[in-house]
């Protein structure tokens, strides 16, 4: 079973629901602080990270990026620019593990990558 958290700095509950939704009985979906779900990544304590903010790599991904590295995080949605299904897959094939994007894309970007991660 895959085990997705919840950081990011706005609308985790927002995340959490359409993850969980999409995801059904193949995920555990767990809201956390970003320090909190970055270190679980960290640790193998959970698998993947999702994060929205008002810029999609701000407070999406900084605590992440902080204990992950930018090589394992990725912003893939911005104010006014989400990026192709392909560009969100081949992060996900590159390794990412953490991924931030802006609110209004939720439900855009996020079936995209629990379509490829499960």
């Amino acid at each position: 079973m895959v085990r997705i958290v919840i950081g990011g700095q706005i609308d985790k509950e927002k995340v959490a629901d359409i993850t969980r939704k999409i995801a059904g009985d193949r995920a555990v979906v767990t809201v956390k602080s970003d320090l909190e779900a970055a270190m679980d990544v960290k640790t193998g304590a959970a698998d993947y990270y999702l994060g929205a903010c008002n810029t999609g790599g701000g407070g999406a991904l900084a605590m992440a990026i902080a204990m992950l590295t930018m090589s394992l995080c990725a912003t893939v949605s911005m104010p006014g620019n989400i990026r192709s299904n392909e560009d969100i897959e081949k992060e996900i094939e590159a390794g990412k593990k953490a991924f931030g994007f802006t609110p209004q894309h939720a439900e855009q970007v996020i079936p995209v990558i629990l379509n490829k991660i499960l």
